[in-house]
């Protein structure tokens, strides 16, 4: 994800998270346990306030320069600081371990102050060398410069005059400063990782956890394991959290973690669907949400999988995937208002473009001749035209005259949407006569398959941070073999990237950030599918103080940054936090309580979907955003 992470991915990338599409029958059952009182909280012993969250996807990695998961990004986050993070009301700049900033007149130099209490979990202190040395294993190359070199282009040096100052000297201005939000690691930790080594380096606890300077310590937990321990850092530059620790708890589908969470055993369950968010209605001491999500979803083709040492082609890729004119004949075979409604039980929108509606002023609206409606009739008179005529058994042939290969369509096995979505894709093929196969196989698998180009379309989706930077830089020729999962590659795209990481005139920007989403629209790469919700939940009984994000009609974790596992306190404290704008009490909101506008659920707020107001959540990558999603 370059920077953020695929639906968990990118800030954090592709989507973390599992939007999964519940059938009834789960649904129903969810609401019968509903329908028993609510048991008492049990998530930690009476004495203890942990935080147990109830997670749908796995962490991919701990090393922040290998994950790609939305759930890794969040576990990185409370591990590491970064210079820069980011507000809650609008996800802009804010101060991180840098304290202030500026930049020289033109805008080739950025100097940063750093604050001077800071240390590393073992009593190290954190200087600007462990800037540096982090910054200079990005610009180095391999896989940190894959995961978060966009925001670092353009950077010639780093100097470090002393240990609270670090200047970026940049070839060219850089449209993206002073967004940093780059996790500083450890140099006495990480300096004898070479870059071979870091490509198998797990960043797992051993006896005392892993060393970093967030606010809290991870003390147990694998990648790919089901719990994850961390406990407060007392010695937190920003104060000690209020609470005695987190622990994350991986849920295989939704429905046994919302019965954990309305029988107490967790606190606090995320990525969940707007029919489980129904499903709560009339619990007590629960309050649950669909929040705004900045992400998208999308159907996505293998443009031309290469060995990028050689050039070669590599994953035997149907070479009728290759070809735009067949790809954009596709765009009008997927029903996009038929998966809002069934696969997200109307929780989101239909999607065309990558930047989504909540990037108003960089989002580009295809023509309304070309908007993204469903119309196979369409779509086969575009084959047709390609030269991907019907055969007298009905199937499509090549344009040579050849039978066309069965195309490779991948879902996640661990989204039920991502499953839904396909399946239908895979039905609509079959009306146009395009033969396939579909195979259903586990996020971490589909991301190998993806590397490896054995493929010819998958389903997945990211989050899109404020500054669309990252998730352009995902697109381009550079990111080939690494955050790119489409293989495209287009010179012309590229120019324009390397502008708008330029140009500082926002309006300029703007038009050129449309010109690249109308070049992908046409090009299609990508099909995008939709600009859903995210639904959350939890246990108000137990914990107070946490904050959306953005600030009205965001969400309350997958943020970006830390800020409610910093600020929340248990619900007996709530007092502590009584009158802080935007906060909510142990006690369900209400609309007048500055959340936004919205409608009652569970006794709580359900916020209701406001992707064209403005704002988004955090940008991570695969998940299921959720993951990717």
């Amino acid at each position: 994800m370059g920077l953020l992470a695929r639906l968990g991915r990118s800030l954090f990338g592709r989507h973390g998270g599992q939007r999964s599409a519940v059938r009834l029958v789960g649904v129903a059952a969810v609401v019968a346990a509903s329908l028993s009182p609510v048991a008492p909280a049990s998530a930690a012993s009476d004495d203890e306030a942990v935080f147990t969250v109830a997670y749908l996807n796995e962490v991919d990695s701990f090393n922040p320069f290998l994950g790609i998961e939305a759930s890794s990004f969040e576990m990185w986050s409370l591990m590491y600081d970064s210079l820069t993070g980011y507000t809650m009301e609008d996800m802009q700049p804010a101060p991180s371990l840098a304290t202030e900033w500026e930049a020289s007149e033109d805008g080739l130099t950025w100097t940063f102050t750093m604050r001077d209490d800071a240390t590393w979990s073992d009593g190290e202190p954190l200087t600007s060398a462990d800037v540096a040395h982090t910054y200079g294993r990005i610009l180095d190359g391999g896989p940190e410069r894959s995961t978060w070199g966009s925001y670092l282009k353009g950077v010639t040096d780093v100097a470090t005059p002393d240990d609270t100052t670090v200047e970026l000297t940049f070839d060219k201005p850089s449209s993206s400063m002073p967004l940093l939000p780059i996790p500083i690691v450890p140099e006495h930790v990480w300096k004898d990782i070479s870059e071979d080594d870091v490509k198998d380096y797990a960043n797992e606890p051993d006896d005392g956890g892993v060393v970093g300077s967030g606010p809290f310590i991870l003390r147990e937990g694998t990648a790919g394991g089901s719990t994850y321990t961390f406990d407060p850092n007392p010695d937190y530059w920003g104060g000690a959290p209020h609470i005695d620790g987190i622990v994350f708890r991986v849920f295989k589908s939704e429905d046994p973690a919302i019965q954990a969470l309305i029988k107490g055993e967790v606190d606090f369950v995320e990525g969940i669907s707007a029919l489980q968010v129904q499903s709560l209605e009339g619990q007590d001491n629960i309050e649950a949400i669909n929040g705004d999500s900045p992400g998208f979803d999308e159907i996505a083709f293998n443009v031309g999988s290469i060995d990028t040492k050689t050039g070669d082609p590599i994953g035997d890729v149907n070479p009728a995937v290759t070809d735009q004119a067949f790809r954009w004949a596709l765009n009008f075979a997927v029903d996009r208002d038929k998966i809002i409604q069934t696969a997200y039980q109307g929780g989101g929108q239909a999607g065309s473009t990558i930047i989504p509606p909540a990037y108003d002023g960089y989002r580009w609206e295809p023509p309304a001749e070309d908007a993204p409606t469903f119309d196979l009739d369409k779509a086969g008179q575009l084959l047709d035209e390609a030269g991907y005529a019907l055969g007298g058994d009905g199937q499509r042939t090549m344009p040579d005259g050849s039978a066309m290969t069965p195309l490779r369509l991948f879902s996640r096995s661990d989204s039920q949407t991502s499953q839904d979505v396909m399946e239908f894709f895979a039905e609509w093929l079959d009306q146009l006569g395009i033969p396939h196969e579909l195979r259903s196989v586990e996020s971490n698998n589909l991301t190998k398959i993806i590397l490896d180009g054995e493929f010819d379309a998958f389903e997945w989706g990211w989050y899109v941070e404020p500054d669309p930077s990252s998730m352009l830089s995902y697109m381009t020729c550079d990111q080939l073999g690494g955050w790119s999962d489409s293989w495209y590659c287009n010179d012309d795209y590229d120019a324009l990237f390397e502008q708008q990481q330029v140009e500082l005139d926002t309006a300029a920007r703007e038009e050129q950030v449309k010109q690249m989403q109308e070049m992908l629209y046409y090009d299609a790469p990508y099909l995008v599918t939709a600009y859903s919700s995210v639904g959350e939940a939890w246990r108000t009984d137990r914990f107070a103080c946490m904050r959306p994000q953005p600030d009205p009609g965001g969400v309350y974790l997958v943020q970006y940054g830390v800020y409610n596992y910093k600020n929340m306190r248990p619900a007996s404290e709530a007092d502590a936090c009584a009158g802080e704008e935007g906060v909510t009490q142990a006690s369900s909101p209400t609309a007048d309580d500055g959340l936004g506008t919205g409608v009652l659920v569970g006794g709580g707020l359900v916020l209701l979907l406001l992707l064209g107001a403005g704002g988004v959540v955090a940008m991570r990558r695969r998940g299921s955003v959720g993951d990717r999603e």
